[in-house]
């Protein structure tokens, strides 16, 4: 691809690509292929002028390898074809932004150039609109903000005074458009964010299950689901039994049974059991459109705040109308009288909060969190409790293994064959840390076992070239299991050091080998705690089904106000429910399969995009991987988004009701009472559209976050020695 380089500044670089036009879907093509870039940071690209702004990482030869990545760009490579998702938003944006231009347009040449008797004429006939649908209104619902809409327009038309009938027409159809906007861009953003990340899938072989890419699977192909798994595609179960959490497309909220003949929808989740699916629909045929369907039919968009703000708009209107009736009667002035009916509280109310809470969820999603509705933000800033996970939450989502520990004589390598064999079925950081232990052995495990089941929260079951085979918590190999250890290995088993997470592999009811887990406590954890008590969080928690000695260890290091080792699904879920009863409002942190009831019993239930993919389906909210410190982002985010909110509220009420006052003491008349009404609803939406977090104040925040974390570790190893 021929491209100019036309500016750069540090790590970002404006580029000209050749040619005098991009489409739509070009652009997409090339914004989709840079943010797939590993160092890129932010892409945004300008169809109209053929230009892209590319923000990047500032390491030594990232800049040379952005240059590389341009060249080889082009708009026909497949790979950069299938980055592009279902639907972008890209088109619905020109859409509302052309759509929005021409009636600013439109409306001052109409001002500027058409004749008076002629602009009055296009008034009146305009105005028709607004009274039918006032009229409608007032016979179906009631009175609400249509009918007050009407009664103003059709007052100021009576009077001849066409001109603010025309200016509160021209705003209350900019509000429409950017009420109607913001909604779809909500929902489009929400949808994305839903939308299937599914690059593998088993696929049913006469020889054994394959590995295979979803878009290499055809309709007819039979594919393999298994606990925790997300169904990547549409199909009927031709075999085996299993429960599935399909809240996404069907919204129930109690897991569904299928069995032989079910269909199964993609972008759901199982939540127990094994099933074969013959595939009805290959990837891509309308899982977005069904996402979009669910969430205009749920109510995930708005907050409490943001239906008190409706409401209150509505049940304003009695008064304004009484109002005017009561000035009219009283002084005769119709005038005076219209000083209640030109200031409409309900513009500003309706288009500023939707703004607002979308431009939080956008600036959230600028920040690696993606938000499925504004209730979420405003349950994080309302939260007073906090409960991590320990495994991939606090630490690490990629731990590694440190030690094998082998019993009985067993070969260790066939043993870490055996456990990869096992754990590759279900992805979690530490079963993906025996699996990438077995592949830099070089040790291959193709399938030698017969069905896997998983045990939540406990191990897998399996049958392995006719041995019974179990792996997983010492809890699981122990107390459900009874294994035993082999005579005169006990104090072997004992000496096993409490700094690591562990596994237990058993064969035929014996211990065989223990797998040790490095699991380091993420470098910003500590700081992140600090500031999100800061922030207003009173008690922060960690629970895990490790070992109490570890649990204890990562807890002293962290700073967590308490911790609970060795629990199952139900005690954190359990615990959560405690904390409701005590009034308190609970955010959930977490990344396995066993967090998923205590994400979706939480007020906000945040999963790590690393994690189980049945923990990113019941969650609320999704940070990345990489930095916990998104945490801190969110909370900042969420407190300044009700305190803005609450801020326009007050304004809006204030600045309207003085508006009222200055017109019933004549000192405004109606026409420049709208024009005063029209500025603030304007300029109260462009102020709820600007950032809340300024990148300076995160660049900043982020090296304290991290300093903390190194003075807690100097002030324990101090204590301790």
């Amino acid at each position: 691809m021929r491209y100019t380089i036309r500016h750069e500044s540090r790590n970002v670089m404006r580029v000209h690509l050749a040619g005098t036009r991009m489409s739509l879907s070009e652009a997409d093509i090339l914004e989709y292929y840079l943010r797939a870039l590993p160092f890129v940071q932010d892409v945004k690209i300008f169809e109209r002028t053929c230009d892209a702004i590319v923000k990047y990482n500032r390491e030594a030869d990232h800049r040379e390898r952005l240059i590389d990545a341009l060249c080889d760009f082009s708009y026909r490579d497949e790979y950069a074809l299938s980055l592009v998702p279902e639907d972008s938003g890209r088109a619905m944006n020109r859409y509302y932004q052309e759509k929005l231009f021409w009636k600013v347009v439109l409306h001052g040449a109409r001002m500027l150039f058409l004749p008076a008797p002629l602009r009055a004429a296009w008034t009146a006939v305009k105005s028709l609109r607004y009274v039918v649908t006032g009229v409608t209104c007032l016979l179906t619902r009631g009175l609400e903000v249509p009918v007050l809409d009407a009664t103003a327009i059709s007052a100021s038309v009576l009077r001849s005074d066409f001109g603010t009938a025309s200016s509160v027409m021209f705003l209350l159809e900019v509000g429409e458009i950017l009420e109607e906007w913001t909604h779809k861009k909500s929902v489009g953003d929400l949808a994305r964010a839903m939308s299937l990340q599914v690059e593998k899938v088993w696929m049913k072989t006469e020889g054994a299950d394959v590995l295979i890419d979803v878009k290499d699977v055809q309709v007819g192909d039979r594919i393999v689901v298994r606990t925790s798994n997300v169904i990547p595609l549409d199909g009927t179960v031709v075999e085996g039994e299993m429960t599935v959490n399909q809240a996404s497309m069907t919204g129930e909220s109690v897991p569904v049974e299928k069995k032989a003949g079910a269909y199964v929808y993609a972008g759901t989740v199982v939540e127990e059991g094994e099933c074969i699916i013959s595939v009805a629909k290959i990837q891509g045929t309308g899982h977005y459109d069904k996402i979009v369907k669910m969430i205009e039919e749920s109510e995930k968009l708005k907050s409490n705040t943001e239906a008190r703000a409706y409401h209150l708009a509505d049940s304003l209107v009695p008064y304004s109308l009484g109002g005017a009736a009561l000035t009219f009667l009283l002084t005769r002035n119709v005038a005076k009288a219209l000083a209640f009916l030109m200031v409409d509280f309900s513009c500003a109310l309706k288009l500023s909060m939707p703004l607002s809470v979308l431009s939080a969820i956008r600036e959230a999603g600028d920040r690696n969190v993606s938000v499925k509705g504004g209730k979420f933000l405003e349950a994080i800033a309302e939260a007073d409790t906090i409960v991590f996970d320990k495994t991939g939450t606090l630490t690490y989502a990629k731990p590694k293994v440190e030690d094998i520990i082998t019993f009985n004589n067993a070969d260790e390598n066939e043993m870490l064959r055996m456990a990869a064999c096992l754990e590759e079925h279900y992805p979690h950081s530490m079963a993906n840390a025996v699996v990438a232990e077995a592949e830099a052995r070089d040790l291959h495990h193709a399938e030698r076992h017969s069905k896997v089941e998983y045990v939540v929260a406990h191990g897998i079951s399996s049958i392995y070239e006719g041995k019974h085979v179990l792996i997983g918590s010492h809890h699981f190999i122990f107390d459900d299991e009874h294994c035993t250890v082999p005579k005169g290995e006990e104090e072997k088993l004992a000496s096993i050091p409490p700094e690591h997470s562990a596994l237990y592999l058993a064969v035929d009811g014996e211990l065989t080998t223990v797998i040790l887990i490095s699991d380091p406590l993420r470098k910003e954890a500590v700081g992140v705690i600090q500031d999100l008590k800061a922030l207003g969080i009173d008690k922060v928690v960690m629970m895990t089904g490790d070992n109490k000695k570890t649990a204890h260890a990562v807890a002293r290091m962290v700073g967590v106000d308490e911790f609970h080792a060795e629990v199952l699904p139900e005690d954190k879920a359990s615990f959560i429910q405690e904390e409701h009863r005590l009034g308190r409002k609970v955010i959930m942190v977490g990344d396995g399969i066993n967090d998923s009831p205590a994400l979706s019993e939480a007020d906000a239930g945040i999963a790590i995009s690393a994690g189980a993919a049945i923990a990113k389906e019941v969650a609320d909210i999704t940070i990345q991987e990489g930095d916990l410190y998104e945490l801190v982002i969110l909370k900042k985010l969420s407190n300044r988004l009700m305190k803005r909110i609450h801020g326009n509220y007050n304004f809006i009420i204030g600045f309207n009701a003085m508006l009222i006052a200055l017109g019933l003491a004549g000192i405004l008349t109606p026409s420049n009472s709208a024009l005063f009404h029209n500025i603030s609803t304007i300029a109260t939406g462009l102020k709820s559209m600007t950032p809340l977090i300024p990148e300076e104040e995160i660049e900043a925040d982020k090296e304290e976050v991290l300093e903390a974390g190194k003075r807690r570790k100097k002030a324990l190893a101090k204590k301790a020695s």
